[in-house]
């Protein structure tokens, strides 16, 4: 019997803040599932080699600098990848700042940043992908949430938490806009996951908010990249406006 061919086979993804961590992960999903894939960051080094990584395992992928913030940046960034590809089938909005600073000792500065970088630049490439996918009649935008923007939490800064409540109302003010052009937004919201940002956390908070898991562990990369697959896969083709959590059973609703 011959196998499936990968659900994302021939597709062409673009991914934000793709460097390092979190975003790697996705990216090295998407191309597993078969897609093309455009690995953005801030931090040029960083993206090209974790598009060397790929490459060398059979992907076929590029690098990108890109600074979210600016709409021209990221115009010109997904002009870029659409000439190299044809055209951009799934965009994930992953890029984010994620500062654990008290709610007390935030600056101006840093309130602005953290919210130009999780929320504009989501918006920006919500609104560039969108305008490109609606003259096609079809793809895939998936915004990288979180469930500090679903519940309070001590762990997180209240910057961050307000950009990622946000993100959830702009997914669904894309969805809305787009759900007749054929192109579905969703939003993944996981809870704490392993990589750079919870290695910033001392063993001993890192350790009580695991307590707070009821699945006894934090999450994996692989997984939330697994769940990025789906959302961009044509399993859910008809959800559309959706978050979906994956946070082990932390916030139940």
């Amino acid at each position: 019997m011959n196998s499936a061919p990968p659900p994302l086979q021939g597709q062409a993804a673009f991914v934000t803040g793709a460097g390092q961590g979190l975003g790697a992960a996705i990216a090295r999903g998407l191309a597993e599932a078969g897609a093309h894939v455009v690995l953005a960051d801030i931090d040029a080094d960083n993206a090209e080699s974790a598009a060397a990584s790929l490459c060398n395992a059979g992907a076929d992928c590029i690098a990108m600098k890109l600074d979210v913030r600016s709409e021209a940046d990221f115009s010109r960034c997904f002009d870029a990848a659409t000439a190299r590809f044809g055209a951009i089938d799934v965009l994930v909005n992953n890029a984010a700042r994620t500062p654990f600073t008290s709610i007390w000792d935030i600056t101006q500065g840093e309130w602005d940043d953290v919210l130009a970088v999780n929320l504009r630049g989501s918006f920006f490439g919500c609104r560039i992908a969108g305008w490109h996918m609606r003259q096609r009649g079809s793809g895939r935008i998936v915004n990288l949430a979180s469930m500090a923007g679903q519940q309070a939490s001590a762990t997180t800064g209240a910057h961050y938490a307000a950009s990622k409540a946000a993100l959830l109302a702009l997914t669904r003010s894309f969805a809305q806009e787009l759900a007749p052009h054929g192109v579905t937004v969703n939003a993944l919201a996981p809870a704490a996951v392993e990589g750079p940002a919870l290695d910033t956390l001392a063993p001993a908070r890192q350790q009580a908010l695991k307590t707070g898991i009821p699945l006894g562990r934090f999450g994996r990369p692989d997984e939330v990249a697994a769940a990025v697959v789906y959302l961009a896969s044509p399993a859910a083709a008809f959800m559309t406006g959706a978050t979906l959590d994956l946070n082990g059973g932390r916030f139940m609703r």
